[in-house]
């Protein structure tokens, strides 16, 4: 449902399409539209976007804002990351209120997982 003045839709920008949608299928089953060559959109996964061709990448080192998801079992999480070609930059941390741990897609692109669940 599209909230007005909400936050509807995020892009991020992508190398490799197939490899993106791969690694997301993977991990977080994802599934995806494709519209054209250079575009590739997904839905019904806690916000609607998409990824576009692009050689630039999203870091929190650059500035840019980070993607947080959220997951029961962290650790099982953070294997399937890398077992589908995820690389993990932040091993995982405490902080108030729970622990999460960052990591890059095959693109290069920064996000991160959380969890208030103690392993």
């Amino acid at each position: 449902m599209n909230a007005h003045e909400k936050i509807n839709y995020v892009e991020f920008p992508a190398k490799d399409l197939e490899a993106t949608k791969a690694f997301f299928n993977t991990v977080f089953n994802w599934s995806f539209v494709d519209y054209g060559p250079e575009y590739t959109a997904f839905s019904n996964e806690g916000i609607d976007g998409g990824f576009f061709k692009s050689s630039l990448t999203v870091s929190t080192q650059n500035g840019s804002a980070l993607i947080v998801f959220y997951s029961e079992t962290l650790e099982q999480t953070q294997t399937k990351i890398e077992a589908a070609g995820g690389t993990i930059i932040k091993p995982i941390f405490s902080f108030p209120g729970g622990r999460r741990f960052h990591f890059a897609d095959p693109n290069g692109n920064e996000y991160a997982v959380w969890s208030d669940v103690n392993s």
